[in-house]
């Protein structure tokens, strides 16, 4: 395989299928990303992936703790030893320095790369934004003064960073070794997963790479979709928005640009900006956790999934996709292509996430909640969908019972909290006991009519 480093060729070979870049790195000599959790959480081991942005680029911080280093086979990446040019800082390193933004140095680096991309952010018009170090987590040195070096930082000058994001990023061309085959369409790809029955597929393997460096997993040989022209498509219609499986969030956020202020919302909340530059919305799915963001708000917007398999397209409602823990209705061969999602919108949205830190954290209970009424205020249809209260994510269709044909009043809400209860079966878990999750599902219901309430009073 052969990738660009900091600006010069490598090629190098005979890796596993699970060895991540941040392996790599640190075995020649790069060591300023590091290794603090292995799970993408607390951002020390961020470095800059050149992704497409129109026809020409833009600079993504991604965890290379995360990042497969046989998915880099044509692509570039640039590290924090990279960022400075003949000994002199660049402006984010310079401005974290000289402003405090380091104590004992161990998530700086990080903290510069992502600091690095909002920089040089192509449709950046005012100061820089600092939570685009929403990725990054300091222990010691105190969040104010990382905050006051991305506001103290201006526009980026024309140099070669600058340059490089007048041209087109680099193609995801077809890769191929014993172990990590990576097609340029979806009929290669459904071929190979026919030919390899044990293959598991990967995306951008912010879940699959976690198996790995926590628990030890290990695959004969990977499928990567990267490629896949097909399913990173993203349109919008009279009838329906229909995304590609392989679309990451920063990718489908900028796309769906006329999205509701619900969904803009709960952007932010999905994991962090490091996460959300490789998560798919289509591998968020098919991993089935019940915990995951994507589910609870895809459930009330009544979407469904299109899936590609040998014998041709096929589509089911995802509110029959989530079968049991970690199942769901892919069969073997088959993988996720795009997720539909109809339209009108519903006129009431609402999400919810209750977890233990507002930002990059995993729910303990996510909630989302769809209603309509008519032009008498009665209620024709509702849906309220759960993350964290069952082994999947589950639609709860006593929901809509119970406030068909009604106003959306106190008394619908209680109505409508009862059937809630009636339906829930939390477990208790470190994140918080059963008890506690039913009374947030509960509360959360009361929460919402109070937010529509305000809104229609305003």
């Amino acid at each position: 395989m052969e990738f660009q480093l900091n600006g010069r060729s490598v090629r190098t070979g005979g890796f596993p299928a699970h060895a991540t870049l941040l392996d790599y790195l640190r075995n020649n000599g790069l060591t300023g990303a590091k290794e603090g959790c292995a799970e993408g959480e607390c951002g020390a081991c961020a470095v800059l992936a050149v992704a497409g942005d129109g026809g020409g680029s833009r600079y993504r911080a991604v965890n290379s703790c995360l990042l497969l280093l046989h998915s880099l086979d044509g692509q570039e990446v640039h590290t924090v030893e990279g960022l400075a040019c003949d000994g002199v800082l660049s402006e984010p390193q310079r401005a974290i320095a000289e402003g405090g933004g380091s104590q004992c140095g161990y998530c700086t680096p990080g903290f510069a790369v992502s600091l690095f991309a909002e920089y040089y952010r192509p449709d950046r018009t005012g100061l820089c934004d600092p939570h685009a170090m929403g990725g990054n987590l300091c222990r010691c040195t105190g969040y104010r003064p990382l905050r006051d070096a991305a506001l103290s930082l201006g526009a980026a000058p024309d140099d070669g960073f600058r340059e490089r994001l007048d041209r087109p990023a680099p193609a995801m061309s077809a890769y191929s070794t014993p172990c990590f085959e990576r097609p340029e369409s979806l009929d290669a790809c459904i071929a190979l997963l026919a030919a390899n029955p044990d293959a598991r597929i990967v995306a951008g393997a912010t879940d699959l790479a976690v198996e790995a460096n926590l628990r030890g997993r290990r695959w004969p040989k990977l499928v990567s979709v990267e490629g896949v022209r097909e399913l990173k498509t993203f349109s919008e219609t009279a009838d329906a928005i229909e995304i590609g499986a392989a679309l990451t969030l920063a990718e489908i956020e900028e796309r769906w640009t006329d999205a509701p202020a619900v969904v803009r919302s709960w952007f932010t909340l999905f994991a962090s900006p490091l996460i959300r530059n490789r998560a798919t919305l289509g591998g968020n799915l098919a991993t089935a956790s019940p915990v995951g963001d994507a589910a609870p708000l895809l459930l009330a917007l009544d979407a469904e999934v299109r899936i590609a398999a040998p014998s041709g397209a096929r589509s089911v409602a995802l509110r029959d996709f989530f079968q049991s823990y970690r199942k769901t209705a892919l069969a073997p061969g088959e993988l996720i292509a795009a997720i539909r999602i109809p339209k009108p919108l519903p006129a009431r949205l609402a999400f919810y996430k209750a977890a233990k830190r507002v930002m990059d954290d995993i729910s303990t209970v996510a909630a989302a909640f769809a209603i309509d009424t008519d032009t008498d205020g009665r209620i024709t249809s509702a849906r309220a969908a759960y993350g964290g209260v069952a082994e999947t994510p589950v639609l709860v269709s006593a929901f809509e019972r119970a406030l068909l044909g009604r106003p959306w009043n106190p008394s619908a809400v209680r109505a409508a909290q009862d059937a809630v209860a009636g339906m829930l079966t939390p477990l208790s878990d470190h994140r918080g006991s059963a008890a506690y999750r039913l009374a947030v599902a509960q509360s959360l219901i009361e929460k919402c009519w109070w937010e529509t309430r305000e809104a229609e009073a305003a």
